[in-house]
């Protein structure tokens, strides 16, 4: 079911990342159901989307913002829950600067969250793209808010 649920993830993901006006939320589940998912499928990929949403209104710390890189070191848990070749992919995107360390927890977090399975790289990359997707919609939020707020000192730092 964890399989069918972030391809419900994946799906919803892309309508956002392609602007789609899918009009109401039953329209949408209207046409996941026509494809072949199951309510409760539906309902566990939109509850595990809330989450993710509702934790990624927090503020990142200005502090990450301006660290300085570190090296993760994945925990017995950790080693267990994430496949060698997601492991890898984190640490490649952390290496190219692409992640800090807040969001490189937050994905970690996301997996431990999906199940007791082991988690794949092709769903770590689903969940790497739904933190990423969160972390810019909020950047965005923060650089209109200075706009109409014509606070431009927050627009270049």
């Amino acid at each position: 079911m964890r399989e069918r649920v972030l391809a419900i993830v994946t799906i919803l993901a892309r309508y956002f990342l392609e602007e789609r006006d899918f009009g109401a939320e039953s329209e949408l589940v209207e046409e996941l159901l026509a494809s072949g998912f199951d309510s409760d499928e539906i309902d566990a990929a939109f509850s595990w989307m809330q989450r993710l949403s509702a934790t990624s209104d927090l503020p990142v710390p200005a502090a990450t913002l301006r660290s300085v890189p570190t090296m993760r070191i994945f925990s017995a848990d950790e080693l267990r829950l994430l496949t060698t070749e997601a492991r890898g992919f984190l640490v490649h995107l952390r290496s190219l600067g692409i992640l800090d360390d807040t969001s490189q927890e937050e994905i970690i977090e996301r997996a431990f969250q999906i199940g007791e399975d082991e988690v794949s790289l092709k769903e770590l990359k689903v969940m790497t793209s739904l933190v990423l997707f969160a972390r810019a919609n909020e950047d965005w939020r923060q650089a209109v808010d200075a706009l109409m707020g014509d606070d431009w000192s927050r627009m270049f730092h």
